[in-house]
């Protein structure tokens, strides 16, 4: 992978607002649960400075009203500064109205937290898909150059399969999607991109996996994290199902270490640096 640079991701949010916890954690107790996202986050922060990477914060407008410091520091320390939305809330779900109002909400509490233009969107939970057509139409309507929302896998709670693997242009070329990286393997696509496949499956196949990608589409990957996945002594939220018990908790305890070996092995930079001759082709 000599001479690749890789899209380093962080989808900031807290450990309360994650999908799979919609059922058991009400929007209405958000504001009396203890917050731990500003510290988890400033924990990555310092991991990414000693590594000496940039990285791309993929920011919930409601975290951004809460923790403007947070906020400031990711740019001062050479980050790019992207949205996530407002409230963590479905892209189908809202519908195409509701979903303009959150996407421009959302990029106008970041710019006024950061002082930066926004370019770049990550939709809650992989939530743009098939059954949100006008969904890339209205980032390119609100201001955004990009959007990395769709990967390209099944899954229960999210997931295309049949959309492309690739980076396409998007909203009449003036947006482009920067879709998850997946593995082509036996005829399927193999989630690649992190999250909870990074602390599930052993760090020697992961990264083989990525080694792999590399050397057959000689392209970047795209990789994620929470902030909340390096922090082992999280609260643990009553009423979950074991399926989501497992995906949320395990291997938490190793994710920080796993990190630390992924941003040695690999070359890593922001989604906007990685991506830039993609971007200077839209249509802002």
């Amino acid at each position: 992978m000599a001479g690749i640079r890789n899209a380093l991701t962080v989808d900031v949010e807290d450990y309360f607002q994650v999908q799979a916890f919609a059922g058991a954690v009400p929007r209405s107790a958000w504001e009396s649960l203890p917050r731990r996202v500003e510290a988890n986050t400033a924990r990555l922060l310092d991991l990414f400075a000693a590594a000496g990477v940039r990285a791309t914060f993929f920011t919930l407008g409601w975290v951004a009203e809460r923790h403007g410091a947070l906020i400031r520091r990711i740019v001062a320390d050479g980050h790019e500064l992207a949205s996530h939305g407002y409230g963590h809330e479905l892209v189908d779900r809202l519908g195409e109205a509701g979903f303009r109002a959150d996407v421009r909400r959302a990029r106008a509490v970041l710019e006024d937290a950061g002082g930066v233009p926004i370019a770049g969107y990550r939709a809650p939970t992989f939530s743009l898909g098939a059954r949100t057509p006008w969904a890339h139409g209205v980032l390119a309507d609100a201001g955004y150059r990009y959007s990395s929302s769709i990967y390209p896998v099944r899954h229960d709670l999210y997931g295309s399969p049949d959309a492309p693997r690739a980076p396409y242009s998007a909203a009449g070329g003036a947006l482009w999607e920067l879709p998850m990286t997946t593995l082509r393997l036996r005829g399927r696509n193999l989630p690649l991109s992190g999250g909870g496949w990074f602390r599930l499956v052993p760090y020697c196949l992961y990264s083989a996996g990525l080694r792999r990608h590399g050397t057959a589409e000689r392209a970047p990957a795209i990789f994620y994290i929470h902030p909340w996945e390096i922090d082992p002594q999280q609260p643990r939220v009553a009423g979950l199902s074991l399926r989501s018990r497992v995906r949320h908790y395990t291997g938490l305890a190793a994710a920080e270490g796993r990190l630390r070996r992924l941003l040695a092995e690999f070359s890593w930079d922001r989604m906007d640096l990685v991506f830039a001759d993609r971007l200077a082709a839209t249509g802002h």
